[in-house]
């Protein structure tokens, strides 16, 4: 990069310690703690902003060359939930640098046809389970200097400015979501019937080769502290069309397992989480959010997580905001939000907007949104 593009990165990240170090700003990682730790006295409020496909809603680079772009998306993106959506998420004083690793499971490559959309068709790498000879042992990579590479490099250019230190997200597993993208769900589905002891033996092996990686990532000091208030992510979308017996039976043991190398779990993405509650999920002996979709019977999961160490994890229809409509019907949402925080009374709260793929050109619906989530954390939420 030149010496142009790197003032101007560096300008960005005296903007964003400036405001990390507000009051507001700091606050608001005390309540995120605290909320995490169940001693949160509001819910709090995060809108997912990457699925988002307007222009003008996100942050736009303005340096050209490869590196000094990263740099500034990753700052500039930082920053942007604060200035586009007004939520709970936080601007802290850090960057955050990691180690480079990898794994290939079953070292198959999954095959899929894009559309002019958001959709894909995938095309089946595991036609069928009658044998077990493509279900190989994962190959994995580790490149152990590549902390103190990102901390130099980047340390010279922000050092002076921000806090440069090793960390990483939280790490998500997905293997439903792995089997479908390698076998389809309608092959997934008919391998449980046809060949259930291959399909057993599949997620031993599938099972065993996550719990490898994490220990391997321990075993070579290359696991780091989570950025910020993260932990183990784990979800199950494509079981949706499985008997609660079946989900019992075929998947729970095996995400039982690999949930344990976690010390907190937070479980759940667009499935319903409600019919697998009772004989499987609520077994998790770490988990400490779950996510209620708009699928979900808020009314039962509330009843079951009153009073316990699981926080109500909401995530609102994303038809409200995206939809078809350029405003935001301010009254259904409300309504929306007012049925969550009755369900959820007694329970911790926490509301994530997800999923959001269009703003129909408004970019304002994420923050008005917001604020009626907080008008009725005021007139709703902390009344009942």
């Amino acid at each position: 990069m030149d010496l142009k593009e790197r003032n101007y990165i560096r300008d960005l990240a005296r903007r964003k310690l400036e405001l990390a170090n507000t009051p507001y700003m700091q606050n608001l990682v005390k309540e995120w703690t605290a909320h995490n730790d169940l001693r949160g006295s509001r819910p709090m409020i995060h809108f997912e902003m990457g699925t988002v496909g307007d222009r003008g809603f996100h942050y736009e680079c303005r340096c050209t060359s490869d590196d000094a772009r990263h740099i500034e998306w990753v700052l500039g993106e930082s920053m942007q939930n604060h200035f586009m959506v007004g939520d709970d998420r936080p601007v802290t004083g850090d960057f955050y640098v990691g180690y480079g690793s990898w794994m290939k499971l079953f070292d198959l490559n999954p095959s899929r046809t894009n559309t002019d959309g958001v959709g894909f068709h995938i095309n089946a790498v595991i036609e069928n389970l009658d044998s077990l000879d493509q279900i190989k042992p994962s190959p994995m990579g580790f490149d152990e200097g590549s902390l103190g590479r990102s901390q130099e490099y980047y340390g010279d250019i922000l050092g002076d400015i921000l806090d440069i230190r090793g960390g990483m997200g939280s790490i998500g597993i997905s293997p439903t979501n792995n089997l479908v993208q390698l076998m389809t769900m309608e092959n997934m589905f008919t391998e449980i019937y046809d060949n259930p002891d291959n399909f057993h033996e599949m997620m031993n092996r599938l099972t065993n080769d996550y719990i490898t990686y994490m220990n391997e990532l321990e075993r070579r000091g290359t696991l780091l502290p989570c950025r910020g208030n993260n932990w183990g992510y784990m979800d199950s979308q494509e079981t949706v069309g499985v008997s609660p017996a079946m989900f019992k039976e075929f998947f729970y043991p095996y995400y039982k397992r690999m949930s344990e190398k976690f010390g907190l779990l937070s479980y759940g993405c667009c499935e319903q989480v409600h019919a697998y509650w009772k004989d499987s999920l609520s077994k998790f002996e770490n988990l400490r959010k779950i996510l209620i979709s708009p699928w979900c019977d808020e009314e039962y999961m509330g009843d079951q997580l009153r009073g316990s160490k699981v926080i109500y994890h909401r995530k609102p229809s994303p038809l409200d905001i995206g939809g078809t409509e350029y405003d935001l019907d301010e009254e259904g949402f409300r309504e929306h939000i007012r049925t969550t925080m009755r369900a959820a009374k007694g329970c911790k709260l926490e509301i994530t907007f997800r999923d959001t793929y269009t703003l129909k050109g408004n970019p304002g619906k994420p923050r008005s949104a917001v604020e009626i989530v907080r008008e009725e954390i005021e007139n709703t939420w902390s009344r009942q």
